[in-house]
């Protein structure tokens, strides 16, 4: 379908906008609107989603910037082999966000965030030719289960320390003071903190520019780092406000702030750059979470709406000057205005947002930020100069991409420059639009998004006062003017800083990406030794420590677990009862005796195949008593696999042409024998101490209860076989079958193989005799 397969696809997001619109009213009533249906009911596990002011807030934010995102893709890779592959992609890309956003479940919650790793993986590795590409996908895949894992862990001691597994019950429970608490924190800081590349987890993300400019536009915007961002916002009522939480949200967030801010002015790629800035963008909301009073929340509900305009505009600008350019690269753009104009309104709208001027979102979130610092403490004076100077590098690195590839004269580029397909300018003019028109109506959207969002965090009612009117009496205002000062004078050094921040860097001689990439490979040369180690090709080294491992667990529990004084006391207290002899009938000591025959016949064998065959006795011995005792089902499955069990084992014998006898030394057989000696004994203790529970009934009650009116079978065994366990049937069917096919091939290669040595020792001879005729 070309570009018009993006106009199609983008319907979808559109419609779950326009859903997702219909919940506003409600929402902003302070109506939250939960559904969900029993997941797992027996566990209690109930698949649950809610949408309040938080929800609501990312998920129109991911739906209205998917749809231009799915519209942009479509001009974007217009005549890409590939090209429906990727919308397929991102449109599950969107969907696993939009389930990380909504889920009340905490299990939900974790599917749909391991699901959003899975699919950006594939996404930053669409290009999968590029060994760049196939690098950024798996770095980022590593990093973010790193935090998947962790995430899973905190949910399930959430889960110990409330007895819950919805969201929405988890704020009125005291976590904090739970014993729990700590590890809960480490837990969940770690997965917000990979996902949303916090320091010292940033590296992946610039990485992440591999992937096509639309995953980039959806992914820095609204999407999976704003995953990290949600999860500390949702669970600020729950484990926030303590001193820990504000301690490290501030300190990594300033951190992250700081580095990003200063990462993007190294840069000379627009991806990079904006990339960069994204990581600074993402620690200042972390940073406001962590301050976490109510103009903080406020200004990061403001700032994250923003953030998400001018962001996704800004990449969408730079794919198009890619697009009619053929370069990315700043020092060989400029006076692009008049060739491309609609980007370049598209750009400035994006950067007057980043750079918080008048009537733009960004303006409203900084005056927030400013407020919720300005006091007279000493650390809110701190944060106060953190929070100016990354706003102000960032305000530079906005003029940078707004006016040195638009401005100034035009430079000769790969591609004569052109404007972008209609589809790729919709977006930046759109999303720029709304940065001004949500500024206009800013005292509906602080009523109706803003408040609500804020009211979620912080767990309590908050009032949104924002308005159009500025005050040059506040002195908020003042300090908006002096970070846009602090902002030219950025941009006017920036090729200065830009050459002292790159050989600092060069000084430093390091980067998170290389100790990554040791890791990496210390990671694969670890398992490269444990597997030479393990895997050395000596079968009977395998077969010894398989039941070297069998009899530990089987003996270890029964005597470190006390199963020996159980035992004693069973025997002394019930002796006489539990042994008292009785004697078995003729043909019942007859099957004994041809099993004991068969058992010394296997000892005292003098070749291979006898043993077999011997084993094959004993075995049909105890299948007998099976049959007997009143197991015919248990009987033929026992008939059966000691036949398959001689027939396959003479087959390989004879066609593998092993030895005839057993020619192990006298130290190995004895070794082999204690290892034989050690499972019996962990088996008749491990019996002995099952036979001296208390059988609990409820189990075979059960299937005794419901074989007939469910599965509607009579025989209880095959109902179980068949219908309660029938996947694990499935399963062993399966294994045998590979089993069988392994041995076939193993004769069969071991067949071809000898006579190949064959034919290759027979020849020399031939040749041999054929040199001296």
């Amino acid at each position: 379908m070309g570009g018009a397969a993006g106009w199609l696809l983008a319907l979808v997001p559109a419609g779950v906008f326009v859903l997702l619109l219909g919940g506003l009213e409600a929402v902003a009533a302070g109506l939250p609107l939960r559904q969900g249906f029993d997941w797992v009911p027996t566990l209690g596990l109930r698949l649950s989603f809610a949408l309040d002011g938080l929800s609501l807030l990312f998920s129109l934010t991911i739906a209205a910037v998917g749809t231009l995102v799915v519209l942009y893709s479509g001009a974007y890779l217009n005549g890409h082999p590939h090209q429906g592959r990727f919308l397929a992609f991102i449109l599950v890309f969107m969907s696993a966000m939009l389930g990380v956003v909504l889920a009340d479940s905490t299990l939900a919650l974790f599917a749909f965030w391991e699901l959003t790793s899975v699919t950006s993986f594939l996404l930053i590795g669409f290009d999968h030719r590029r060994e760049a590409a196939r690098r950024a996908a798996i770095q980022a895949l590593v990093i973010t289960n790193i935090g998947g894992l962790a995430l899973l862990v905190g949910v399930l001691l959430l889960w110990q320390a409330t007895g819950s597994w919805e969201l929405s019950a988890l704020a009125g429970t005291d976590i904090r003071a739970h014993g729990l608490y700590g590890a809960i924190l480490g837990c969940i800081l770690l997965a917000a903190f990979t996902k949303s590349a916090q320091f010292p987890f940033h590296f992946w993300l610039p990485n992440a520019m591999e992937a096509p400019t639309p995953v980039s536009a959806f992914l820095h915007s609204a999407t999976m780092v704003q995953a990290g961002v949600y999860l500390l916002a949702r669970l600020s009522p729950t484990l926030g406000d303590t001193p820990i939480w504000t301690l490290l949200l501030i300190v990594f967030g300033g951190l992250t702030l700081l580095w990003g801010a200063f990462g993007a002015l190294r840069q000379t790629d627009l991806k990079q750059m904006l990339a960069q800035s994204t990581i600074a963008s993402l620690g200042l909301l972390v940073l406001l979470i962590g301050i976490g009073n109510e103009a903080a929340i406020s200004a990061m509900v403001i700032y994250f709406l923003a953030h998400a305009c001018y962001k996704a505009g800004l990449f969408m600008v730079a794919g198009a000057v890619d697009h009619g350019t053929g370069t990315r690269n700043l020092p060989a753009l400029g006076g692009l205005a008049d060739q491309m104009p609609v980007s370049f309104i598209g750009a400035a709208l994006g950067a007057l947002s980043m750079i918080g001027l008048p009537l733009t979102l960004g303006f409203f979130g900084k005056e927030e930020m400013y407020l919720a610092l300005f006091t007279s403490r000493l650390d809110s004076l701190l944060g106060l100069v953190v929070l100016i100077l990354g706003n102000a590098l960032l305000a530079g690195v906005a003029m940078v991409v707004m006016i040195k590839p638009f401005l100034g004269p035009l430079l000769p580029t790969p591609k004569s420059p052109h404007e972008a397909p209609i589809a790729m300018l919709v977006g930046p003019i759109l999303l720029g639009g709304v940065a001004i028109l949500g500024a206009v109506a800013v005292e509906w959207l602080g009523h109706d998004i803003v408040a609500p969002a804020a009211s979620t965090i912080l767990g309590e009612q908050a009032l949104s006062h924002l308005g159009l009117a500025i005050d040059l009496r506040s002195p908020i205002v003042w300090l908006s003017i002096l970070t846009w000062g602090l902002g030219v004078a950025v941009y006017w050094q920036a090729a200065t800083i830009r050459t002292v921040l790159r050989r600092g860097g060069r000084a430093m001689g390091w980067t998170a990406d290389h100790v990554f990439d040791h890791a990496m490979f210390g990671l694969i040369r670890f398992a490269a030794d444990v597997t030479r180690f393990l895997h050395h090709g000596r079968l009977e080294v395998y077969l010894l420590v398989v039941f070297a491992a069998l009899a530990l667990v089987l003996l270890v529990p029964v005597i470190g677990l006390g199963g020996l004084d159980v035992l004693g006391s069973w025997a002394q207290g019930n002796w006489p009862a539990n042994l008292q002899p009785t004697m078995p009938y003729l043909h019942e000591w007859v099957v004994l005796a041809l099993a004991v025959t068969g058992l010394g016949a296997v000892l005292l064998a003098p070749s291979r195949l006898v043993a077999i065959l011997a084993l094959g006795i004993q075995g049909t011995a105890v299948a007998l008593l099976y049959l007997l005792f009143g197991a015919p089902d248990l009987a033929f499955t026992q008939f059966m696999v000691e036949v398959l069990s001689v027939v396959i084992l003479t087959l390989v014998m004879t066609r593998l042409r092993l030895d005839e006898r057993d020619h192990r030394p006298l130290g190995e057989a004895l070794r082999d024998g204690a290892v034989a000696l050690a499972c019996a004994v962990g088996v008749s203790l491990t019996l002995l101490l099952v036979l001296t529970g208390t059988l609990d009934p409820t189990l075979s009650d059960f299937f005794t209860a419901t074989s007939v009116p469910i599965a509607h079978g009579h025989n209880i065994v095959n109902v179980i076989l068949v219908d309660y366990r029938g996947f694990d049937t499935l399963g062993e069917i399966s294994v045998l079958m590979a089993t069988g096919i392994a041995i076939l091939a193993l004769i069969r290669g071991t067949a071809k193989a000898g006579s190949g040595a064959k034919r290759r020792a027979a020849k020399p001879v031939e040749d041999g005799l054929e040199g001296e005729a």
